[in-house]
C-alpha cells in the first residue's frame, strides 16, 4: 500500500509511493473475461455517444474542426503518407495518420471520421485510465467515476471533444497515469508504452513527464518496469529533428515565432493569472464557476474556490500520509503544465474570455483533471483506513464496513462532481459552429469545382496562414485525389 511504502523511507519511500503494484488480480474463467471485455467495448462505445453528444448546435460530425480541415486533411490529400511535416513547431503524428485514412473515404464522411475518431480516443483514454488507476484507487466505483471525469470533463465542449486536432490533449490525461502504472502483464505494459509513444510523438508538452519518469527510473530499477519510458523517448526522439529544424528557421514558440504577439511582454504574470482564473476558479465547473463570478466578481470567485480547495486538500494532506506523494505531485504537474503551456503560447493568456469563449481552454484539461483525480484518491484512501474493512484479491474487491466520515466524503464528492458535470455537459463553445460551418457546404463547393475540370484542382482556404508563418491564403488539392 502507498501508506507503508510512503512510511519506509522518507522521500525515497514517498517517491516510490507514487508508482503502487497493483492488487494481483483473482483468477477468472474463460466466461468472466469475455463478459468483461465486453462491459468495456460497451463502455467505450456510450462513452464516444457521450462525447458526440455534448456539442450542440450544429453536431460535430457535421463540421471539421479547424486544422483538421486546412492542416490535416488537406495535406493528406496533397501529398498521401507525408507524415513527418511540421506544424506549429512539431510533429504530430496521431492527427496525421488519422487524416490519412480519412483520404480513402467519401469526402463526404470526412466530418463524420473526425469526429467518431476523435470521441472513441478520449473514451479509449478513460478505459486506460480506468486500468492504469488501479494501484492508487482500490474501488473499483471510485475508478469508474476517474473514468467518467475524462469523459465528462467540464471544459471538453469548449474546445477539445470530438476533434482529431485535439486528440492529443486526453492522451495527455493518459500519459500521467501510462507512467504511474506498474502493469502486471505484457499487455499493459505494450498499452502504457503504445500511448507514450504515441502522446510524444503527437504533443512536444509531453516533454513535461521528464521528471516523472527520471523518478520512476530512480525508484524502479528492473529493466521490466519501464516499457512505458521506452515508449516516451521514442516519442520524443520523433520530435527533436523537426523541433530543432523550426527552432533554426524562427518557426519554433521556442523562437518566440508562431503566430500573434499578444500578451508577449508579460508572459509570466499572464501565465499565473490564466492558472487562477482557467484553472482554479474554473475547477468547479464551467457555469457553476461563471455564477460565482457573477455574483462576486473573478478575483473573488478565484479566492473563494482558492480557498475551499486548500482547506479540502489541507486536510487531505494532514490526515492521509498516504495521500501526499499524489497530492503533491498532481497539484504540481498541473501547475507546472498550465504554465508551460502558456508562457509558450502567451496569447492565449492575454486574450479576454467569455462564458462561450476561452481560447487557451485545452490547457485547462489536465490541471483540471488532476485535481479532481486528487480528490478521488483522497476518498479512497479514507475508505481504505476504516477499520473493519477487509481486502480481498484483486482490484475492486475490497468492501470496507463504511463509517460516517467516509461515506460523506463519497457522498459529496459524486455530489460536487455530478453537479458540475450535469450543468457543463451541454453547452456552446469555440468547438460549436454555425449551420453555415456544415461540411455538406464544402463538399458542395468541391464538387463544383472538380466538375468542369477533373484534373483541375480544389482550392482550400488556409486557416492557419499566419500559424505555418507563411502569407499563403490557399492550398490546392488535386481533384482526382479526392473521393467526391
Amino acid at each position: 500500500m502507498p501508506t507503508r511504502e510512503a512510511a519506509a523511507g522518507g522521500i525515497y519511500g514517498a517517491l516510490r509511493a507514487l508508482f503502487p503494484v497493483p492488487p494481483e488480480a483473482a483468477p477468472s474463467t474463460w466466461a468472466r473475461r469475455s463478459l468483461a471485455a465486453a462491459v468495456q467495448i460497451a463502455a467505450v462505445c456510450l462513452g464516444a455517444v457521450a462525447l458526440l453528444l455534448r456539442i450542440p448546435g450544429l453536431p460535430s460530425w457535421d463540421a471539421v474542426y479547424a486544422e483538421d480541415r486546412w492542416e490535416f486533411l488537406a495535406l493528406a490529400y496533397q501529398h498521401p503518407w507525408h507524415l513527418y511535416v511540421a506544424y506549429a513547431g512539431y510533429e504530430q503524428l496521431l492527427e496525421r495518420v488519422v487524416a490519412q485514412f480519412v483520404t480513402y473515404l467519401p469526402v463526404a464522411d470526412a466530418a463524420k471520421a473526425f469526429a467518431i475518431t476523435g470521441a472513441f480516443v478520449a473514451a479509449g483514454c478513460a478505459l486506460f485510465i480506468f486500468h492504469a488507476s488501479a494501484g492508487h484507487i482500490r474501488s473499483t466505483p471510485l475508478r469508474v467515476l476517474l473514468a467518467v471525469a475524462v469523459v465528462l470533463l467540464s471544459s471538453a465542449p469548449m474546445e477539445i471533444a470530438d476533434s482529431n486536432v485535439n486528440a492529443s490533449w486526453y492522451l495527455l490525461l493518459a500519459l500521467f497515469w501510462a507512467v504511474l502504472w506498474r502493469p502486471r502483464t505484457r499487455t499493459g505494459k505494450a498499452a502504457a508504452a503504445v500511448v507514450a509513444f504515441v502522446t510524444a510523438a503527437s504533443t512536444t508538452v509531453a516533454i513535461l513527464f521528464a521528471p516523472l519518469l527520471a523518478i520512476r527510473i530512480i525508484v524502479l530499477r528492473r529493466f521490466s518496469e519501464h516499457a512505458v519510458t521506452a515508449g516516451w523517448l521514442a516519442g520524443c526522439l520523433v520530435q527533436v529533428p523537426l523541433i530543432l529544424e523550426t527552432y533554426l528557421h524562427g518557426q519554433s514558440r521556442l523562437a518566440g515565432g508562431f503566430g500573434l504577439s499578444a500578451g508577449k511582454n508579460n508572459r509570466l504574470g499572464n501565465s499565473f493569472t490564466f492558472y487562477a482564473h482557467d484553472v482554479v476558479l474554473r475547477a468547479i465547473g464551467w457555469h457553476l464557476s461563471w455564477r460565482l463570478e457573477g455574483l462576486t466578481g473573478r478575483d473573488w470567485a478565484t479566492a473563494i474556490v482558492a480557498v475551499a480547495l486548500a482547506v479540502i486538500f489541507g486536510v487531505i494532506m494532514v490526515t492521509q500520509p498516504g495521500s501526499r506523494p499524489f497530492v503533491v505531485l498532481a497539484l504540481l504537474t498541473g501547475f507546472v503544465f498550465s504554465m508551460v503551456s502558456t508562457i509558450l503560447t502567451p496569447w492565449v493568456a492575454a486574450w479576454p474570455v467569455t462564458i462561450q469563449k476561452e481560447p487557451g481552454a485545452r490547457y485547462t484539461a489536465l490541471p483540471i483533471f488532476l485535481i479532481e483525480a486528487a480528490v478521488i484518491i483522497a476518498v479512497d484512501q479514507a475508505l481504505r483506513k476504516r477499520r473493519g474493512g477487509r481486502e480481498r484479491h484483486g482490484p475492486g474487491q475490497w468492501y470496507p464496513q463504511m463509517g460516517l466520515r467516509p461515506a460523506l466524503a463519497v457522498l459529496a464528492l459524486i455530489a460536487v462532481l455530478a453537479t458540475s458535470w450535469a450543468v457543463d455537459f451541454r453547452y456552446k463553445g469555440i468547438r460549436g459552429k454555425s449551420y453555415d460551418a456544415r461540411w455538406s457546404v464544402w463538399v458542395d463547393m468541391f464538387r463544383h469545382e472538380c466538375r468542369d475540370s477533373p484534373a483541375g484542382g480544389i482550392r482550400m482556404p488556409i486557416g492557419g496562414g499566419i500559424l505555418r508563418g507563411t502569407t499563403a491564403k490557399y492550398l490546392v488539392i488535386p481533384c482526382d485525389r479526392v473521393r467526391l
